[in-house]
């Protein structure tokens, strides 16, 4: 069916596909065309996902998807009730051996250059507001399953380890209270486009291909955390040395702020690996088994003794000055 959208509304007819992790490629003329389903976004987010595509692209971003205008110049097409986008990218491979923390802050330079800030796709400055959010929703699921008093493996787990999670979330939204206070919420310091969740994986296919659809506005030291939370949860006995790595190739570009390095500090404090795993089983809809699961939520809980000894230590071995840590690591 995407061909025929791509035919019918676009007037294109790519000559051939490539699978690309989840998405399937169209291929044209050294061109890569991909169909996005977009029935649920609100306009709005369409919008200033567009504009920030744009945006990276005049400033030379040669990875960066761009819309593509229908055959009656509109970028929104609907077909069968279900609304679609499509974008376009030029084919580039990957190119092996460069630095992930140099392209990102190269990549979070541009971004900073937007010349208005978004505000659907923002989440600069609410940390702590999603952070309550979604700590409120899994407690209730917690005394809900505490009240079932379940059978399930999974939600034994989940009963006795929340409470420990729960604490550790709410340092994290503390530490960021802490910040603002002692650093400032901003310090002059511009928001930027960054990744809904980055990671080695982001950028690492065999297409480099950066979608609009990854991105919120945020922080730049977002995108920094969870890239060296990915890492420590690959490795943890041996991530120090690709973390160094990564941080000194950001930084040959873009020096961390005092700001930075809490704000990352904070993101790293708050248990996201915990929490999406919980959210994982309860959704439903998962791509992992029940089984994997409960083997990923056990992991968590057996290593969270070594997660706290990294927090402990993560100034020093990220070769930051001493910053504050939390009395109890």
């Amino acid at each position: 069916m995407p061909m025929d959208i791509i035919e019918k509304y676009f007037g294109l007819k790519p000559h051939s596909t490539i699978q690309d992790g989840m998405w399937t490629r169209y291929v044209m003329d050294d061109l890569l065309y991909t169909i996005v389903p977009v029935t649920n976004f609100e306009e709005d987010t369409l919008i200033e996902l567009y504009e920030m595509s744009e945006h990276m692209a005049k400033y030379g971003d040669r990875r960066v998807s761009v819309f593509v205008a229908s055959l009656d110049n509109k970028y929104l097409i609907t077909h069968k009730e279900q609304d679609y986008v499509l974008l376009k990218n030029k084919y580039v491979t990957s190119s092996r051996g460069k630095n992930t923390g140099r392209m990102l802050a190269k990549f979070h330079e541009r971004g900073k250059t937007l010349t208005s800030a978004p505000s659907t796709v923002s989440r600069m400055g609410q940390w702590k507001e999603y952070w309550i959010k979604r700590l409120e929703q899994l407690e209730q699921v917690w005394q809900a399953t505490v009240a079932e008093r379940p059978d399930e493996e999974f939600e034994k787990v989940f009963i006795d380890s929340f409470p420990y999670y729960l604490g550790l979330c709410e340092n994290a939204i503390q530490y960021v209270t802490d910040t603002e206070m002692d650093v400032g919420s901003d310090m002059g310091e511009r928001g930027t486009i960054c990744h809904e969740q980055y990671r080695e994986e982001t950028w690492a296919g065999s297409i480099k291909i950066r979608s609009p659809f990854d991105w919120v506005y945020d922080h730049h030291s977002r995108d920094v955390a969870e890239w060296i939370r990915d890492c420590y949860f690959k490795n943890s006995r041996s991530f120090q040395p690709a973390m160094n790595q990564f941080l000194q190739g950001y930084q040959s570009i873009a020096p961390l702020s005092d700001l930075s390095w809490r704000l990352t500090y904070a993101r790293l404090l708050f248990p996201l690996h915990y929490f999406s795993c919980v959210e994982e089983y309860f959704i439903g809809s998962s791509r992992w088994s029940k089984a994997e699961l409960v083997t990923n939520l056990r992991k968590y809980i057996r290593d969270s003794t070594d997660y706290e000894l990294f927090l402990k230590h993560f100034y020093q071995l990220a070769g930051a000055k001493k910053f504050p840590i939390l009395d109890w690591l």
